[in-house]
C-alpha cells in the first residue's frame, strides 16, 4: 500500500495532541503580575517537555518513512497504535502540571512515554520486516542504543516517581535530551556519506 496517508494522517494526530497541550495552558488574568507567571513555570516546563517528546517522535516518523517504500495493515495497524500513546500526551502532561508532586501523576506520565517508545519500536520493527533485512531502513537502524537506553530509563523512572516524582521527571529530561541531539542515521543511509 501507499503510505501518503498513514503519513499525512500521523502528521494531523500529532498536531492536534501539541496543539491540545498548548491549549491547557492558561494565560494569567488581567493585571496579574509576576508572581502570577511564577506560578505558570512548572507548567510552562511540562508543556515544553512534552511538546519536544511529540517533536522527537514526528521528527523521527518522518525520517523513519523517508526510507520505506510500502506499507501494509500491520504496519498500520502499529502505526495507530503509537498515534494511541501520543494523543496521551496532553493528558499525562495536564495532570503533572496541576500537581507535579504527585507520584501517580509522574509515573502515569512514564508510562505513557514508555508505552509511545514500545509502540515506536513495533512500528520500525513491522517496517525492516516489511522492507527487507537489506532495506536502507534496516541498515541505518542498525544497533539503535538511544532506542535501547530509552525504554530502560522509562522503565527504572516509573518506580521513582513513587520515591521522588523530581528524579523520575529528571530521568524523562535525560531521555528527551539523548534524542534531541540530531540522530542522522536514516539521512546517511538515503543520501550517502
Amino acid at each position: 500500500m501507499e503510505k501518503g496517508r498513514l503519513e499525512a494522517f500521523s502528521d494531523g494526530v500529532m498536531g492536534v495532541a501539541i496543539t491540545l497541550m498548548v491549549i491547557e495552558l492558561k494565560a494569567p488574568g488581567v493585571g496579574a503580575g509576576l508572581a502570577a507567571f511564577k506560578d505558570l513555570v512548572v507548567e510552562f516546563l511540562d508543556y515544553v517537555l512534552s511538546f519536544v517528546f511529540v517533536g522527537i517522535y514526528w521528527s523521527n516518523h518522518h525520517h523513519m518513512f523517508k526510507a520505506v517504500s510500502r506499507v501494509n495493515g500491520a504496519i498500520l495497524w502499529a502505526n495507530l497504535f503509537l498515534l494511541f500513546w501520543i494523543t496521551l500526551f496532553p493528558f499525562t502532561t495536564a495532570w503533572v502540571s496541576r500537581d507535579p508532586t504527585s507520584s501517580p501523576a509522574t509515573a502515569t506520565y512514564g508510562v505513557v512515554l514508555l508505552m509511545a517508545g514500545v509502540a515506536y519500536y513495533i512500528l520500525q520493527s513491522l517496517l525492516i520486516d516489511e522492507q527487507g533485512v537489506d532495506s536502507v531502513l534496516a541498515k541505518a537502524v542498525g544497533f539503535d542504543w538511544k532506542g535501547k537506553a530509552s525504554p530502560i530509563l522509562y522503565i527504572a523512572a516509573i518506580p521513582l516517581a513513587f520515591i521522588s516524582p523530581w528524579i523520575a521527571d529528571g530521568l524523562y529530561v535525560v531521555v528527551a535530551l539523548m534524542w534531541l541531539v540530531p540522530d542522522r542515521r536514516i539521512e546517511r543511509a538515503l543520501t550517502g556519506p
